[in-house]
């Protein structure tokens, strides 16, 4: 079962609720530093709840670089506006939720700072939101490419927005809890931890606790 399970990631921007389900239920959490870059994954995009559906937010990173980069080695692209851009639409799509306010200060300054690399920003983000969850799960970096402590579950390659989670992890069945726009769309899952911490605030960590149906 997966709280006795090692599991490995990609870095994430702001990732998806059930990265930080894993983060809570397993018992080590490698990111892996040493894989090449895959655009239109959760490397560099998140998704959030906008009046009109699922909006995806990317992070643009500069163009030039070798196909076998690493994720470690990739940097930011600020030739356009998009910290403005993102936050419009963070403010947009979340400030009536009930617990926006209460983490505003926590996360706002993420789009007027400006970080060099991808890596380091997603690094940044993950300490900043397991703080915000109170998470104290442990995160390990992998020393090389899939290189963990043991055997390991892969979500590395498949945790991706293209790819509905139930097919991932078919146990894995998300609690629905009460989203911005209820009253417009059903319940969706697969949004950003935002989504989860704007709507649910305090009670996050306990939405993340709950067990794996169909697990003992």
């Amino acid at each position: 079962m997966l709280e006795a399970t090692s599991v490995l990631h990609a870095t994430n921007y702001f990732g998806p609720v059930f990265f930080y389900f894993t983060l809570k239920k397993a018992q080590s959490v490698y990111i892996d530093q040493h894989e090449h870059f895959i655009r239109q994954t959760y490397r560099n995009r998140c998704l959030i709840q906008g009046a009109n559906g699922v909006l995806p937010l990317t992070v643009p990173v500069e163009k030039g670089r070798s196909p076998q980069q690493k994720i470690r080695d990739i940097r930011i692209a600020y030739h356009i506006p998009w910290q403005r851009n993102h936050w419009r639409s963070i403010v947009s799509a979340y400030k009536n939720s009930p617990f926006f306010d209460d983490y505003q200060p926590d996360i706002e300054h993420y789009f007027t700072k400006e970080f060099k690399f991808l890596f380091d920003l997603n690094l940044s983000i993950m300490d900043t939101m397991c703080q915000l969850l109170n998470l104290k799960g442990d995160i390990i970096l992998t020393k090389d490419f899939e290189k963990t402590d043991g055997e390991f579950v892969n979500f590395r390659t498949f945790l991706s927005p293209k790819i509905p989670i139930e097919k991932i992890a078919p146990w894995y069945m998300p609690v629905e809890y009460t989203q911005v726009f209820e009253d417009k769309f059903p319940f969706m899952p697969g949004l950003s931890i935002l989504d989860l911490l704007f709507c649910v605030g305090p009670g996050a960590l306990g939405y993340l606790g709950q067990e794996i149906p169909g697990k003992t």
